[in-house]
């Protein structure tokens, strides 16, 4: 599996283009590709898609730094993103403590930011979409 590639893929329950913009405002994140159920080129099965979700975001991905997530406005209610975190390495700790402010607006501070044995500054948040984020800076 040496060349094995995993990333995350994130499902915002119709709030997918909401956190685009606010994860490029916040983190510089980049829009590679974005495709919405309309542009399907196969109808999905009867039933799979939710009444008005035509115009929503059926598959993107998005590049922060060196790193692809993919994501979707997904076909359910009810985003749920327990059991995980999205992991944030900055170079420098005003780096650091400006994403902590920024990712936080909104959200819920876990662990204010503070120096730790392994980080000058680290700190644990979930954002307004209910993603857990790790800021550390290096």
């Amino acid at each position: 599996m040496s060349d094995a590639l995993l990333q995350p893929y994130l499902f915002f329950n119709g709030r997918c283009e909401e956190a685009l913009a606010f994860y490029g405002e916040a983190l510089g994140a980049q829009t590679e590709m974005l495709m919405r159920y309309s542009d399907n080129p196969e109808p999905p099965p009867p039933g799979m898609v939710p009444a008005g979700f035509e115009n929503k975001v059926m598959h993107c991905s998005f590049r922060i730094g060196q790193s692809v997530i993919m994501a979707s406005d997904g076909c359910e209610e009810g985003a749920r993103f327990d059991g995980f975190s999205l992991s944030l390495s900055l170079t420098g700790q005003d780096e650091a403590r400006r994403v902590f402010a920024l990712l936080g607006e909104g959200g819920q501070v876990r662990m204010p930011l503070t120096k730790t044995f392994w980080s000058p500054c680290f700190g644990m948040l979930t954002d307004r979409f209910g993603i857990g984020w790790m800021i550390s800076a290096a």
